[in-house]
């Protein structure tokens, strides 16, 4: 019997996402037409022996969180359910707090996933590593250039037993080109040396509130209060994948694992990507079209474009590396690159919506996507174009890089802007 526990975070995250954010939980974005958490719960649930798939974090449970729990226990046929958080409690932290939901019947391990992560998953792969060779913790890693090492958990590895020797978050200078994928296998064992990190917290707490308990005790960060601290004593083992692998921070981010997820359809989904029909729009490379969307057939689309649910497409719009999500409107010959269109919004006819990639080197193997930081010297750095909830933007308009939050209605173009 196996579970699986997703780690969703909080509102108090994301906020390179925003705007996006603002309209629904980060990990219900969609991301390749379904939204972010429903790769990870596909591919738990392709997992045989698969019991239960837990979900913690500490959003609210919202309606769309709700109604999304629903649909995915139904399409799955699987119990899937939330467990809140009383406040933010780390990585490790709400694996320690709601243990005996997670230990409940007994598992004989259980998958951690951090929600905002891009992967095919290896989780059979991972299972059969763990159940060879049994250990309290399995981490799936990959290999990154050592530049951008620095930005990620990096492990030191013996190559010969893959053991983990020495590990280090986001160290200042480089000590290994293997990092951390967020992507993990714990026997139930793994749970007791969180135990220990939460009793040495409270009993390290100065303030005490009136149940004797430190408030801060339930904050435990697995990479730095468990893995750290245990690499070296034959405790955690590392799992090396190549396939893909990308963090999802910022909407750029989103953008390319879109892209990843859709190449992986070819293997994984081929019925959710769009095909050239005669009478139909023109297709280039890997498209996901929701069916209720309504495209014209002299538009031309992709590559790696996501269509979201009730979109209108019109007559000769061209979109390439695209998101345009539920209810969007592009009207005729509008031209859409490098964007995320928001929820609702309207980009007019003729007009011009285009950002800049922030793309992986693509002559480097090992290149992953870089920490995006919007600013730099004051100035709003290039990026993709963010179109937030009910733009609108009129006709013959060219917007460049820039980030519209929701509800604006513009009339002129910007380029390298924040529109408030």
């Amino acid at each position: 019997m196996l579970k699986a526990v997703i780690l969703i975070g909080g509102p108090q995250k994301g906020t390179r996402f925003r705007p996006l954010s603002f309209e629904v939980p980060k990990p219900l974005f969609p991301v390749a037409g379904v939204p972010m958490i429903q790769h990870h719960i596909e591919a738990c649930a392709q997992v045989p022996g698969m019991q239960e798939i837990l979900l913690i974090g500490f959003y609210q449970p919202d309606e769309p969180l709700t109604r999304f729990l629903e649909a995915a226990q139904q399409e799955f046929n699987l119990p899937i359910r939330y467990l809140q958080e009383f406040a933010p409690l780390g990585t490790g932290g709400g694996l320690y707090h709601f243990r005996d939901q997670i230990l409940a019947g007994g598992p004989e391990a259980f998958f951690v996933l951090n929600a905002d992560v891009c992967s095919d998953f290896p989780l059979s792969a991972m299972l059969d590593v763990h159940r060879h060779q049994p250990h309290p913790f399995l981490l799936l890693g990959t290999t990154a250039n050592r530049t951008q090492s620095l930005n990620y958990g990096c492990i030191v590895e013996n190559p010969q037993t893959h053991e983990v020797l020495h590990y280090v978050e986001k160290p200042s200078t480089f000590v290994s080109d293997i990092i951390n994928c967020g992507i993990y296998l714990f026997s139930p064992e793994a749970l007791k040396p969180l135990r220990d990190v939460f009793q040495r917290n409270q009993q390290d707490g100065q303030l005490e509130d009136s149940s004797g308990l430190w408030p801060g005790a339930g904050t435990i960060r697995l990479e730095q209060d468990v893995f750290s601290a245990l690499a070296g004593q034959g405790q955690i083992y590392v799992h090396l994948t190549d396939g893909i692998w990308s963090q999802i921070k910022s909407a750029g981010s989103a953008l390319y694992a879109s892209r990843l997820y859709l190449s992986q359809y070819q293997l994984t989904h081929p019925e959710r990507l769009a095909k050239h029909t005669p009478g139909g729009p023109r297709i280039r490379g890997n498209v996901y079209i929701h069916p209720t969307a309504k495209v014209a057939p002299s538009a031309v689309l992709g590559p790696n474009v996501s269509i979201g649910e009730g979109v209108t497409i019109g007559e000769g719009v061209r979109l390439r590396e695209s998101i345009i999500l539920h209810g969007a409107t592009l009207q005729e010959h509008t031209c859409v690159l490098h964007s995320i269109v928001g929820w609702g919004s309207t980009v007019g006819r003729w007009a011009r919506v285009e950002g800049t990639p922030n793309d992986p080197n693509p002559n480097d193997p090992r290149a992953h996507m870089d920490s995006e930081s919007l600013f730099k010297d004051g100035k709003l750095l290039p990026a993709i174009t963010i179109l937030g909830c009910r733009v609108r933007i009129p006709a013959e308009v060219l917007i460049l890089n820039s980030i519209v939050l929701p509800h604006k209605e513009l009339s002129r173009s910007f380029t390298n802007q924040i529109i408030l």
